[in-house]
């Protein structure tokens, strides 16, 4: 009787199973019973042959003395109950936190916070690492599953944590938010201008798309002609030839119903087809068949059909498409600018009066401090509140303190413009209704952290100035008298 080799068994399925279970065990096992977090920062690390970050980066640095104010345990009890305790350990949650801190405060995008956090050490030290790393120890679309894995809700914790930063830090008093302004702005989603060429076209090709993904053989696909139709039909309108770009409509039309009764003809009696076409064939029909005063919603994106079509008044962009955001900041500037209170993403773009009660009892839920005034602007007639304490843009004050408070309602709009600008609330490139709120509150967090930051660079300059005053004046001559 030979003994057992295990190089005999290796082209045995059985034993790869085996082998494959043992090897699960002992990781399993390894990285221990639970996939919290790790939780970094409890002991201090070591390592003979590398530096250490704070060996080599400029502590005096503002993002340095920003990590420092943060309360990075905050985080890990907030997110902690929304792991599971078993299965592998998830990624640290100053990492990622970080990691959305940086992208917001800098106004990049996920790939481009990924590639500057491998060359910026002081990068690498805000998110909690000891020693430089030359390798991101995550992928990019990581990112992505945790801000869905911790929801909107879970994220209005970096916007409370960035007042409490900057209460700590002395830039926000409690004062500050007890008077507050409100306004709402329109989030742009990251679409083409819609046109009703244009989204047939798409919703055809989408539709031959699919059905040659599951087999599904249709009569004909009008590729060649469709494309061909749509440029002519842009070329008509641009040239006021009306008629003929009319006539090019139809067939576009014409083409994308004759795909959708040939689809719905193939895949009839066939249920698994019928799940897989069921809301593609919903919006490609109402793509077709939506007019300009229909009164139910229209479709403009077919990527992104929870896009509304909102118009602000603006001579420049008389209509947007996204959706509804509104905005609370201090009414007060404080030392270090105007911070964001409460932000949030509104769907079915409702009038601004109705969103004012709910954003107020937001901001005294996000900051755990009672509004004593609201100021807004003449479009939020009918709010509901007690209107000794909303105060729109017109009203006769009757104190000076009203007054001056009052015009100051209008500063919101720059504050309202840097997050579109230097954030990323001018265009959301995140997926579904709930990355339009995870977006907003984002750029909300980000804001407050950017004036935090900038307050924490040019408080350093000037106290570096004091000194150096000081010292030039002790060790001058005095001058005789």
């Amino acid at each position: 009787m030979t003994s057992w080799n295990p190089a005999n068994c290796i082209g045995d399925l059985s034993c790869r199973i085996l082998v494959i279970v043992v090897l699960y065990v002992v990781v399993y096992f390894y990285w221990g019973l639970t996939m919290k977090p790790v939780k970094r920062g409890g002991k201090s690390e070591a390592d003979l042959f590398r530096s250490r970050l704070d060996q080599i980066i400029d502590m005096r640095h503002e993002l340095v003395r920003l990590a420092a104010l943060i309360a990075w345990a905050f985080f890990d009890e907030r997110f902690e109950a929304l792991y599971a305790e078993q299965g592998r350990p998830g990624i640290p949650t100053r990492l990622m936190v970080g990691l959305h801190i940086l992208k917001h405060m800098y106004g990049l995008s996920d790939e481009a916070v990924c590639d500057r956090w491998v060359y910026d050490p002081y990068f690498q030290y805000f998110c909690g690492e000891t020693f430089f790393r030359h390798r991101l120890p995550i992928d990019r679309s990581s990112m992505t599953r945790w801000r869905n894995r911790i929801g909107a809700d879970a994220l209005a914790a970096l916007v409370q944590e960035s007042l409490a930063a900057a209460h700590r830090g002395g830039a926000l008093k409690t004062d500050d938010m007890k008077r507050i302004t409100v306004d709402t702005t329109v989030q742009p989603k990251a679409v083409a201008f819609p046109t009703d060429a244009k989204l047939m076209h798409k919703a055809r090709e989408m539709l031959v798309k699919l059905a040659d993904d599951w087999g599904v053989r249709l009569r004909q696909s009008y590729r060649r002609v469709g494309k061909i139709a749509l440029i002519k039909q842009g070329r008509y309108a641009h040239a006021k030839q009306h008629n003929r770009a009319r006539r090019e409509m139809r067939h576009v039309r014409d083409w994308l119903g004759r795909v959708i009764r040939d689809i719905q003809r193939k895949i009839a009696g066939n249920q698994a087809l019928t799940d897989v076409f069921r809301r593609p064939l919903w919006l490609a029909h109402r793509v077709m068949t939506q007019e300009r005063r229909d009164p139910w919603p229209k479709v403009y994106s077919l990527h992104a059909p929870e896009v509304e079509c909102i118009g602000k008044g603006k001579a420049a962009k008389p209509y947007e498409f996204g959706c509804k955001v509104t905005v609370a900041t201090t009414n007060r500037r404080t030392s270090a600018g105007q911070f964001v209170l409460h932000v949030d993403a509104l769907h079915g773009n409702p009038y601004d009066g109705h969103t004012l009660k709910p954003a107020v009892e937001a901001v005294q839920a996000w900051t755990g401090i009672t509004v004593e005034r609201i100021y807004v602007d003449k479009g939020y007639q009918g709010h509901g509140l007690d209107r000794f304490k909303v105060w729109k843009s017109g009203n006769k004050a009757p104190t000076d303190t009203i007054r001056r408070e009052l015009r100051r309602r209008s500063a919101i709009e720059p504050v309202i413009g840097h997050m579109k600008s230097d954030g990323r609330l001018g265009r959301n490139f995140l997926k579904g209704r709930h990355g339009d709120r995870i977006n907003a509150i984002l750029c909300g967090a980000g804001h407050n952290f950017r004036l935090l930051l900038s307050w924490l660079r040019h408080f350093l300059r000037l106290l570096l100035r004091v000194l150096a005053m000081l010292l030039v004046d002790a060790t001058s001559p005095t001058c005789p008298a």
